[in-house]
């Protein structure tokens, strides 16, 4: 069988991004191998946290951005695809309004998923896989309008929690003290419960931060350096973060905030160092697609199978086992 084409979206509050994946079916090792993938930055965030909503410019500007993307999808003859919105649609109050009209413009569905699901998604890209099962593990994501903190013991994922901690919310000072204050009470839980031994960073910043730090395939970065490496970011104004290190500009204006909430969760589970995967929403929709699409084959095949058997045992003269259903009419009795 020829490779299967999938396609993820993935609209969150600072960018949107699209990756088209193939894999082959037939290959034992199940090799996912990327075509294609587009990162926009739209910052929804920027209005949503701000206003509680996302005005009309804005939101054209995301269905001018999906129609690109259904052209794209269709040009690389995508079997299946899934667009999944967080944090940002999440807030805005006309959200529904904007998945309608998308889907009205260009046939894309839009699935506004809550926290909870984003991280079991995130999850479901398997970088577990890789991890030693008899140690604990504190996966952080962070995103533009919220940070998913996932527990994994003993190569499980125990459990998922999302706060409303992300770059563009504290961009524009939009993060409550209440939402650090359950932050920190719930890390301090699971310090008194687990010994954590790493966190797992995901989302564009942290990898940013990685590759900053010069840390090598295969190895953790660790909290020291990523403080000192936070310090001395801190230092350049955002034109000089993008004309020193080459950083977009909407990476350039949050990267410190992110590397302040992946220190704050270490330091607070006592974690040394930082495992970096390149893994993230869109690897994981990708991943499910896989998985819900070999369950639909199979269950194709079992039904072809059971109608090749039953023909083949009327060509043979065999019997065939017939369910014959009765009428019945029930009838009102007056007594």
């Amino acid at each position: 069988m020829n490779s299967i084409k999938f396609a993820a979206i993935d609209i969150g509050s600072n960018a949107v991004r699209l990756l088209i994946m193939s894999v082959s079916p037939d290959d034992p090792t199940e090799t996912y191998s990327k075509l294609l993938l587009i990162r926009f930055p739209l910052r929804l965030g920027q209005e949503s946290f701000v206003s509680g909503k996302i005005h009309e410019e804005k939101a054209k500007q995301l269905i001018r951005l999906m129609k690109a993307f259904k052209h794209l999808i269709k040009a690389y003859d995508v079997t299946e695809y899934r667009a999944c919105a967080t944090s940002a649609m999440r807030d805005a109050k006309n959200s529904k309004d904007i998945a309608k009209e998308t889907m009205k413009e260009t046939g894309l569905k839009i699935e506004i998923i809550d926290g909870q699901e984003e991280s079991s998604i995130i999850y479901e890209s398997h970088f577990a896989d890789k991890l030693n099962k008899e140690l604990n593990y504190i996966f952080v994501d962070v995103g533009g309008g919220s940070t998913e903190i996932s527990l994994i013991a003993n190569g499980e994922l125990i459990q998922s929690k999302s706060y409303n901690i992300g770059t563009v919310r504290l961009l524009n000072d939009k993060v409550k003290d209440e939402e650090y204050d359950k932050l920190h009470a719930d890390l301090a839980e699971l310090k008194e419960q687990y010994v954590i031994n790493d966190i797992i960073g995901s989302g564009g910043n942290i990898i940013k931060l990685n590759a900053l730090a010069e840390v090598r395939k295969d190895r953790k970065l660790s909290v020291t350096a990523l403080e000192t490496l936070n310090e001395t970011l801190k230092q350049f104004t955002v034109d000089e973060l993008i004309e020193k290190y080459k950083l977009k500009p909407d990476r350039a204006d949050v990267i410190t905030h992110a590397a302040n909430i992946y220190i704050d969760v270490a330091k607070c589970v006592g974690a040394k160092h930082l495992i970096v995967p390149k893994v993230g929403l869109i690897d994981g929709i990708i991943h499910t697609l896989f998985v819900d699409w070999k369950e639909k084959e199979a269950l194709k095949s079992k039904k072809k199978k059971k109608s090749k058997d039953k023909e083949d045992k009327k060509e043979k003269g065999e019997e065939v086992e017939v369910i014959e259903v009765e009428e019945v009419i029930t009838k009102d009795v007056i007594i």
